[in-house]
């Protein structure tokens, strides 16, 4: 069966398209937070690589009109109705890009969300090194911007870099778990870890 043909008999695809939903992605985000309570009311949330907008989705409709989400991604997303949804073009990898994010925020994110992933080489090795990067990328992002006490929610393959990765999580937050929801194709080897409780600067 050709990829193009999964997609159609996937069951959280053919759903997402039902609902309305742009990416089945959406789903991930909803069952992570069903199991661990990433999002409270009020909440203001940064997505990270967050084209083509399954995450803004999911994130609004669990923050609420009195919440705020940032999409950032490098490629321009198309702009969702709610009037607390923003979103910006911007590499991530871009040293300048942190600030540009600060910039579009009413305060200190609570959430820090990257379901990131890199062009994938088909080379293993490579593809994991390059997915690790980039969740190190976003760790540091919310290193920078989290609110003391904030949560944070990352991507990334497994591989031979994964565990000193995760040490790299556990330094900064009380509580760490690794979760691959049921959305997740059984056969990617992407899992999610989840940071909660940052540990402030002070």
């Amino acid at each position: 069966m050709s990829r193009r043909e999964e997609r159609k008999t996937d069951f959280y695809y053919r759903s997402a398209k039902q609902e309305g939903l742009r990416s089945r992605a959406a789903y991930k985000l909803s069952q992570l937070d069903e199991r661990y309570r990433l999002f409270r009311k009020g909440d203001v949330v940064v997505d990270l690589g967050a084209a083509p907008g399954g995450w803004l989705q999911a994130s609004r409709a669990r923050v609420g009109e009195t919440g705020f989400v940032l999409g950032v991604d490098i490629q321009p997303i198309s702009k969702l109705p709610q009037k607390n949804v923003k979103t910006i073009v911007a590499d991530i990898t871009d040293p300048a890009t942190p600030e540009l994010v600060e910039q579009n925020l009413p305060r200190r994110p609570d959430v820090v969300l990257s379901d990131t992933s890199p062009q994938i080489t088909g080379v293993w090795d490579v593809d994991h090194a390059k997915s690790v990067e980039l969740a190190q990328t976003a760790l540091k992002f919310a290193a920078r911007m989290l609110t003391p006490g904030g949560k944070f929610l990352v991507k990334v393959f497994q591989g031979e870099l994964f565990e000193d990765f995760l040490k790299e999580v556990k330094e900064r937050f009380d509580f760490v778990k690794v979760s691959k929801p049921s959305a997740s194709r059984g056969r990617s080897a992407e899992t999610y870890v989840l940071g909660m409780r940052f540990r402030s600067r002070a």
